[in-house]
């Protein structure tokens, strides 16, 4: 059996920040993945994505345009933006294996298995460690349903040499309507087929209303309250068997993407041989980002249950793991406001309390809506769908809450997510002189009392 200090489970943003800080600070050091090294969000998940959505904003943008000084929409040339896609994505495996080879980092290829609460099995191999950190992030969540095998995952839909005419999302979350954008602005008619009331519901509900009718200016048909029950067929030629409001639908389709929700990849990991609880969302864990039932078991990023999936976030809880390794436990995960978007055309960004959250909590807050498709920023592109909502502490004058519908958004709310973190006052921002005509010129009328 070989032992090190530290085995980190995971080389995404988390288990790469945990391994390459402890090591800095002289500890021997394994790391472990059953998938290529690099983690999700670099190569199966936010950068590859932006890398499509990129091309789907150059075709809203033309399209907007036709008839005012643009000719002709952009097309999209499917296998060529894949190819695109691969100069990002296929290098990073062995360049961060080179990396680990070079600062003596130990790499495993394989699952990991709990032997014990301190030795893992990965192969042939097993290893143990005086901390095991678990950060392996998210897989899709099972369905449990017949032809479950039919569907491919977010991975699939990025690794499509050719794009089907017909597809169908299955799911109402950012994965949903992210590649729905890209497959339509790509040419394909696209479903989305969700079980809840309303898609998106992290977020505020009046700028996803206005999203959703975007999505269906564009040809998007979304179905909400819709349950699926099945997938029959072969690849290119498939059913879809859906249940809403009682009746059972058919629809027929060339692919189905699995977009329903991800969940802790923790299922074939053996924890009860480590003593190791889960929860909810995943590891159960304490301040110190440790197990509440395993000391020598830390968790971060996504497969923790705290906080949201976010990379940020997954980097920032790795430092606290890292240093907690190193130093003993005395650094503290903090929550944080932490701004996300969701990577549409237009983009829908986000921080803060919801108005329903702020309502729910009682909070004493002005609220400011407004649709902006006629202010200056979006007519100058002709973009028909963009707005804002705002939340104001009466009493502090301190943002509480900022979300934001158009191009630009997904910058722009990083102005607000620093405004909230460091309480600058809304008046403050009110005051500022910004570059003109910009997005952020456009806070201080958003701030308006």
């Amino acid at each position: 059996m070989q032992s090190f200090d530290v085995i980190v489970i995971g080389t995404g943003s988390a288990g790469k920040t945990v391994a390459e800080t402890v090591r800095e600070a002289g500890k021997s050091v394994a790391i472990i993945d059953k998938l290529p090294f690099g983690g999700t969000c670099s190569q199966r998940g936010c950068d590859p994505k932006k890398v499509l959505v990129g091309a789907a904003e150059l075709v809203a943008r033309t399209s907007q345009l036709v008839g005012k000084g643009i000719s002709a929409a952009a097309t999209i040339n499917w296998p060529d933006l894949i190819k695109f896609k691969k100069t990002f994505t296929e290098p990073i495996p062995e360049k961060t294996e080179q990396k680990f080879a070079e600062q003596d980092i130990h790499f495993f290829h394989g699952t990991a298995t709990f032997l014990s609460e301190r030795s893992i099995r990965v192969g042939d191999d097993e290893l143990q460690a005086d901390y095991i950190v678990l950060a392996n992030g998210l897989r899709p969540q099972p369905l449990n349903i017949p032809g479950e095998e039919l569907l491919i995952d977010s991975t699939g839909f990025l690794e499509l040499t050719e794009l089907p005419r017909d597809m169908v999302m299955v799911g109402g979350g950012y994965i949903a309507f992210e590649f729905a954008h890209i497959a339509a602005r790509a040419g394909a008619n696209v479903t989305i087929l969700h079980q809840g009331k309303r898609p998106l519901e992290g977020f505020d509900k009046d700028l996803v209303e206005q999203l959703v009718e975007a999505m269906r200016a564009i040809g998007i048909f979304i179905v909400l309250d819709a349950t699926v029950k099945a997938v029959a067929g072969e690849d290119g030629n498939l059913t879809v068997q859906y249940e809403r409001a009682g009746q059972t639908h058919h629809l027929a389709t060339g692919l189905v993407v699995h977009a329903a929700g991800r969940v802790a990849d923790i299922a074939d990991m053996a924890l009860d041989k480590a003593a190791v609880e889960k929860g909810e969302k995943g590891i159960k864990v304490n301040e110190f980002l440790q197990s509440v039932s395993n000391p020598a078991v830390y968790a971060c990023g996504d497969v923790a249950d705290k906080g949201l999936p976010l990379t940020p976030l997954a980097s920032y809880e790795g430092r606290i793991v890292a240093k907690n390794i190193v130093d003993g436990n005395k650094e503290t995960y903090e929550k944080k406001a932490v701004p996300s978007a969701v990577f549409t055309v237009p983009t829908l960004a986000s921080i803060g309390l919801t108005e329903e959250q702020a309502r729910n909590e009682g909070r004493n807050v002005k609220i400011t809506y407004q649709k902006t498709d006629d202010w200056y920023i979006s007519r100058r592109i002709n973009e028909s769908f963009s707005g804002f909502k705002i939340l104001i502490d009466q009493e502090s004058d301190q943002i509480v809450g900022a979300h934001l519908l158009g191009t630009g958004s997904d910058d722009l709310i990083n102005i607000f997510a620093l405004a909230i973190e460091h309480h600058i006052p809304a008046k403050t921002l009110r005051r500022m002189l910004w570059a003109y005509p910009s997005h952020a010129s456009d806070m201080s009328s958003m701030l308006e009392t």
